[in-house]
């Protein structure tokens, strides 16, 4: 039987979400949400539901096993708590936008209420819900990588100088953090996934001249080095349409170990394989300075990342309708709550001048001893 599917927030994201629910099997979308009227009228006239203009309302009047919250507010997280935290006291699962909150102490509260709870509480990392993202997982979990050594990172919007133009929505003019708080999410999300938790975090960030001159203060240029649990070391460079960058597009992560390494370029699109000389498959066997081995190429042919919105929700309608312990629900609210220990750590890292911060340490899993 399909889950029943309240959206709130009827803006872009949220008419997206809801498109994806209508789509899917698993998905009964029964009703949308938005404070704005005329939003929320369009999109129920689209799809044949019930509109709502808050969120009291549609829980009152309709039984819903998910709501999916897609609102945006400051730092684009600022409006998640309030929707959030009403949906779980009503006995609702719950899916949300990232970042799962702009401000920390209501993300940890998010998270330990879904818990108390025993709810689901899930975020739209999205963006490891990717055959390129599964492949590389599977080197990984085949041991192909080996003891991992490193984790580069690049993501941000094509661009330069020549394309600027200073921000002025509600959501981000007088936030200097916004593109750090709305953005790093899904960068740290994808290093943890494929590297594990982060211990230590050291971060340099800036803005290009043409901002300063535009006298706007987005902290947009983003330098982070980490070390992970693990012993590996990572680095992130992050820019919001700041510059243009080479392999990989807009989006580019790479994991090397004693093994082997991988690369993903343009998320969605392909993730390269080299195996390290002397491990199965490396060809040449020896190799001269300057050569590398034959890599194995698996290219999609996707070029939309637009393709994974809908892998996201499935999987967590997947999650919910099998009943998987909640720890084990993917991209869960302990992975969102990460990202932002992340982000937080690495601003106050900025603000100190660029010490080396340990990240607050995330709530311990408790599993449910009526859950497997």
């Amino acid at each position: 039987m399909a889950l029943r599917v309240g959206v709130v927030g009827m803006r872009g994201i949220g008419q997206t979400h809801a498109q994806c629910h209508m789509n899917d099997p698993l998905a009964d979308l029964v009703a949308v949400c938005d404070v704005v009227k005329a939003r929320a009228d369009e999109v129920a006239k689209k799809h044949g539901v019930k509109a709502y203009y808050s969120l009291k309302d549609m829980l009152a009047n309709e039984d819903l096993d998910i709501v999916d919250v897609t609102t945006g507010g400051p730092e684009n997280g600022g409006w998640h708590y309030e929707p959030v935290m009403e949906a779980l006291d009503a006995g609702r699962h719950v899916l949300v936008e990232k970042p799962i909150s702009n401000d920390i102490e209501d993300a940890r509260e998010m998270v330990a209420y879904a818990q108390e709870k025993d709810l689901y509480l899930g975020c739209n990392l999205n963006h490891y819900f990717t055959e390129p993202a599964r492949q590389a997982r599977q080197y990984i979990d085949e041991g192909r990588i080996g003891e991992q050594m490193y984790c580069l990172h690049r993501m941000g919007f094509v661009g330069g100088a020549a394309t600027y133009a200073k921000g002025g929505g509600a959501n981000v003019a007088g936030f200097p953090y916004f593109h750090v708080k709305a953005f790093l999410a899904h960068p740290f999300s994808i290093m943890r996934y494929f590297c594990g938790d982060i211990t230590h975090i050291q971060a340099f960030m800036g803005r290009p001249s043409f901002r300063v001159a535009a006298a706007d203060p987005m902290v947009a240029l983003n330098s982070i080095h980490m070390r992970f649990q693990s012993g590996a070391v990572g680095y992130l460079f992050s820019q919001r349409g700041d510059a243009t960058m080479g392999l990989g597009g807009w989006w580019s992560v790479e994991v090397g170990g004693s093994q082997g390494t991988f690369c993903i370029e343009n998320c969605v699109e392909k993730c390269t394989f080299w195996p390290a000389p002397g491990t199965p498959g490396a060809k040449p066997e020896k190799l001269g300075l300057g050569q590398v081995p034959e890599p194995t190429v698996h290219d999609t042919g996707i070029k939309d990342f637009g393709a994974t919105f809908p892998n996201r929700i499935h999987a967590f309608l997947e999650d919910v309708t099998n009943r998987v312990p909640k720890h084990l629900l993917r991209a869960n609210g302990r992975d969102a709550l990460a990202t932002l220990e992340y982000t937080f750590a690495a601003i106050e890292s900025f603000e100190e001048g660029g010490v080396l911060v340990r990240p607050n340490p995330l709530p311990i899993l408790r599993h449910n001893p009526r859950e497997q």
